[in-house]
Parts: structure tokens; sequence; C-alpha cells
């Protein structure tokens, strides 16, 4: 089980949207074949199965900042949402992997996914944080400076090409083109655009609050911040890292969050880096894949949101049809 989901860990991480927020209403993840989406109040997923047809589900969920006092102060709340976003999708992947295949599996349990994403998270620590220090010690000779550079680079090198490489396989380009899906539904909705497939097809795939960009505010901080410590002993060295990267996640959190909430030239300088990194991990959608995320959001949205969003027109019949089948099955449970 852990080794079939870590593929997917820096997945999960790249193709999140902030969505946990007073300024900020929606935010979602690509999956398998399909879109999860995070509105206030609830989170769906919508799947394409194998005969073509979208299948949904969809939760209710608070906000982080209603259940959790810590998740309202800043640079303490990105990491906690960081940590929800992840369990939330890997419980999103686990669905959508059974739907688009049409196998029945067992679901993960609460247990499963968090010791999966603490495996994931060491796995990745290990691979992205102490590994190029660990090479830039060898490199770099007695240099402090040249320390710093290497380990940033090699950082950066590593990142940039691992996103790189799962985006050859078949399966997780499938997966890009659905993040692109998905950042396009949200900037039509945000825009108060009908949410049609004519409509979401104007926009980007690109989106100032994906989980690329807050990846890459890290990574870059990482250089910076680990600058000042020059070149420590090796015990040292590997604890400022692991502990220095989650107070990195939370700056870089508060920064992602403030620039895909504002103008100006300083918001878009500091999400222009993620923008040109998400032309690795979105690809321009097809319409059946928009549709797929357009039926997703609608899942989500609450009944006032929803009739709002009705109102503007465009919504397909398809994505109106699934949201009265995923009441209706609420009701029945209910």
């Amino acid at each position: 089980m852990i080794v079939k989901y870590f593929k997917h860990f820096v997945l999960t991480a790249t193709s999140w949207a902030l969505s946990n927020s007073d300024d900020i209403l929606v935010g979602g993840q690509a999956v398998i074949e399909g879109v999860m989406m995070r509105a206030p109040g609830a989170w769906s997923v919508a799947v394409r199965q194998l005969d073509s047809t979208i299948t949904a589900r969809r939760e209710p969920l608070a906000r982080l900042s209603e259940r959790n006092r810590a998740a309202r102060i800043p640079f303490v709340r990105g990491i906690l949402i960081l940590w929800e976003s992840l369990s939330l999708g890997f419980r999103a992947l686990s669905w959508s992997a059974e739907k688009a295949s049409g196998e029945e599996e067992q679901p993960l349990t609460s247990s499963q996914i968090g010791w999966t994403m603490v495996v994931a998270v060491v796995v990745f620590a290990g691979l992205f944080i102490v590994l190029p220090a660990i090479a830039a010690g060898f490199i770099s000779g007695d240099s402090g400076v040249l320390f710093n550079v290497v380990e940033g680079l090699l950082r950066l090198g590593l990142f940039v090409g691992y996103i790189w490489a799962i985006g050859r396989s078949a399966e997780i380009g499938r997966v890009f083109e659905y993040h692109g899906a998905e950042h396009m539904s949200i900037h039509a909705y945000e825009a108060g655009e009908p949410l049609s497939v004519e409509s979401i097809r104007r926009y980007p795939p690109e989106h100032p609050r994906c989980g690329t960009s807050f990846l890459l505010i890290v990574v870059l901080g990482s250089i910076i911040f680990f600058s000042f410590f020059g070149r420590p002993g090796w015990v040292f060295l590997i604890t400022t890292r692991l502990i220095g990267i989650p107070l990195i996640a939370g700056v870089a959190y508060e920064l992602l969050r403030w620039s895909g909430t504002r103008g100006g030239w300083l918001a878009s300088a500091l999400a222009a880096p993620g923008i040109w990194l998400q032309k690795l991990t979105t690809r321009v959608p097809d319409e059946s894949q928009i549709e797929v995320a357009i039926s997703s959001l609608v899942v989500a949205l609450d009944d006032a949101t929803l009739e709002e969003v009705t109102g503007r027109g465009g919504i397909p019949e398809s994505a109106l049809a699934l949201r009265r089948s995923v009441n209706d099955l609420s009701s029945q449970e209910g």
C-alpha cells in the first residue's frame, strides 16, 4: 500500500490549490481520471469511469479554522492546512483509482492514510532535503558559501527533475491535464463567469494558488534560509534541515495565500516562478476533462452558492444531474 501511493505524494502536494481561508472560497486537486474540489462546508471528487460516465462523492467538512484554533494562527496554519490537504488528497486518490479502474478495492483507513503520509514525508525529506545536503558536503569542500549554493541547486534540480520525470508517464500526464481543468474551472468560478466548457476554455491552466507554487517557494526559501547557517556539522546540518523546512512551509503558505488574493506587481512577481513551474504540472485538458472538473465543483458547492452559479448559465446538464443524484444518495443514507 505504501509503495503504491508514494508515487502520488509529490503529485498530491503539487496539484492542490489553497482553499481554507476566509477570502479563498474554492480549492482543489487533480486525481486519477478526475478532480477533487474543496468548498466551504464540503469537499467532493468526480471521476470519469471506464464506461465514460461520471461518478462523484461529497462529504461535509467544516473549515479547519473552525475546528482547530491553531489553524487561525499565521505561519502555523499553513502546516496544518498542508497536512489536511495531503490527507484529503490521499483519500480522493484512493477513491478515484478504484472508480477509474472499475476494480473494487478496500478504501484506505484513517490509520493507513496516516502511516502512508508519514512514510512518504520521511522519504520525501530524505530525498529532497537530506540527500542534497550530504551530496553538497562532498562537492563543495570547505567553502560554506559554495556548500549552500550547491545544496540549493541540487535540491531545486531534484525537485524539478522529479516532476518532469513523473510527467513522462501516460497516467500522470492525464492527471496533469485534469490539474489544468481544475485550475481553469476555479478561474472561471472566481471571475463570476458561467461554468460552461466554452467559458472555462478561455482561462489558462496555471493558477497562482497552486501547490506547485507552494513547493517551489519552500525550495527557494530553504536556499536563502539555510545560507545563514554556513556549513555546520552533520548532526546540526540534518537537524536544521528537518526542523527548518516546516518553518519555511509556514512562511511559504502565507506568501502564497497573499499573492493569490492580491493584485499588483509584487503579488505577480511572487506568483511568477510557480506559474512557470506549472508548465510542467499542468496541461490543457479536453472538453470531457473540463466537464469532470465542473461536475466536481458543482457537487462541492452549498445550495445557496450553487443557485447563484446556476444563474450564470452554461452548467452542463450532466453536472447538475450528478449533483441531484449525490443529494438523493445522501438523503437516503441520512
